[in-house]
């Protein structure tokens, strides 16, 4: 995923960002991780808007903020996006 995350795709850098979170294929980095959503969820991928979302909720990569964490669940959630309408309750 890295040569087409680096060269802009969305879906790639969502997916980079999973194997970076969860350590697959790399060495765990949730920093990295987070890089990587945030770059993919800029451009509008629901998933990893979700994944930043999560991520900003409980703290891992990047300091916990409910705000932000809201923001990012809300943008996936109005793409239809079930885990994070369902995180909205």
């Amino acid at each position: 995923y890295t040569k087409a995350a680096e060269q802009g795709h969305p879906g790639a850098q969502s997916a980079l960002g999973l194997c970076y979170e969860q350590g697959e294929g790399v060495t765990q980095d949730s920093v990295r991780a987070v890089h990587w959503y945030t770059k993919a969820a800029e451009q509008g991928n629901a998933d990893a808007q979700h994944n930043l979302g999560v991520c900003s909720a409980n703290g891992t990569g990047v300091a916990q903020d409910l705000g932000r964490a809201l923001h990012w669940c809300t943008k996936a959630a109005e793409q239809g996006y079930a885990h994070a309408q369902f995180n909205l309750g």
